[in-house]
């Protein structure tokens, strides 16, 4: 079965998703969907099968896509994943799914209910790193985990913004608590203190904090710590520390480090996160089975309820039970 795609947005992860697309057998990148006409021309310029929109509801009806790409701000969500449920299009959106919690619930539930096959971005998920670290960590018994994404400000306008991105441990950070709920389970209490520290005096406009630490009681009795900067000139670190009984596993973007009883083993990714991804979701699409995709979209929703209880737990400074 051949797969026709649309992908709405024309930033940087179109065209990750979009390489990779038009590189598969039987599948065809047929539209993009900008802000702008010109935006949309620039971006599906280097596909030859794609035309060019400022307009979701008109793609959908002219090119009559098979599955859809959601590639937008985190404040742009919502409008767009309700159209594609009410069309009953199968789509993968990029993370977080949203600034607030009220809407991706409301869209899980009619996901749920019309049996759609979805798919998020959490491409963690797909690595060979959190491939082997799931059987590492199986017969290990977890006491506790520490994350971090430091680094500095993405320079996007609306990233600065709080309502435009949800701030960093909603936009960027939300990785590293997907990645602890995908290894070590779920939640039941997130305690936060966020802060503003440098940026708002280096750039005009900026309302998101630029510190932030978040503490989480875990179901099995686990506890956990994630903690987030953007005040650096550029990315230090991003990643997991899983502590056991028997050593500890940290896992980073490239690769898995296990430590136990004076060993070092080191796993690096052989294949490509992005490409799994894609072919999981578009397996699914022409098959039904979706087996393979290790982050619907009502998984997904799971993941942010963490994240917005963190950014309720730093306004209120109180415990937020889930």
């Amino acid at each position: 079965m051949a797969v026709n795609v649309g992908i709405i947005g024309t930033g940087w992860f179109s065209g990750v998703h979009g390489d990779i697309l038009s590189q598969m057998d039987g599948v065809a990148v047929k539209a993009f969907v900008g802000t702008s006409q010109d935006k949309a021309e620039q971006a599906a310029r280097k596909y030859a099968s794609a035309a060019a929109y400022a307009n979701v509801e008109q793609m959908l009806d002219e090119t009559k896509p098979d599955a859809v790409y959601i590639c937008v701000p985190p404040f742009a969500h919502g409008e767009i994943e309700a159209r594609l449920v009410e069309r009953g299009i199968p789509f993968l959106v990029e993370k977080p799914l949203g600034t607030r919690l009220d809407i991706p619930q409301k869209i899980a539930q009619a996901v749920k209910r019309a049996g759609l096959i979805t798919s998020a971005g959490y491409h963690f998920r797909y690595t060979d790193a959190v491939k082997r670290a799931t059987e590492v960590i199986r017969d290990r018994k977890a006491g506790m985990a520490l994350g971090y994404w430091m680094g500095d400000m993405p320079q996007v306008y609306w990233w600065r913004k709080q309502e435009g991105s949800g701030g960093q441990f909603m936009e960027q950070t939300t990785h590293i608590v997907d990645l602890l709920r995908c290894l070590l389970g779920e939640a039941d209490e997130v305690y936060a203190a966020f802060a503003h520290r440098a940026m708002q005096d280096k750039h005009e406009g900026v309302t998101v904090h630029d510190v932030g630490t978040v503490t989480l009681k875990l179901k099995s009795g686990a506890i956990a710590t994630i903690s987030n900067t953007c005040i650096l000139p550029e990315e230090e670190q991003v990643g997991l520390a899983i502590y056991t009984e028997q050593g500890s596993l940290d896992i980073k973007p490239d690769k898995l480090i296990v430590r136990e009883k004076g060993r070092i083993t080191e796993y690096r990714n052989a294949t490509n996160p992005y490409q799994r991804e894609n072919e999981a979701f578009i397996h699914a699409v022409r098959t039904g089975d979706a087996s393979g995709i290790l982050s619907p979209y009502g998984d997904a929703v799971k993941t942010m309820e963490i994240t917005c209880a963190a950014l309720r737990s730093a306004e209120t400074g109180k415990p937020v039970e889930l």
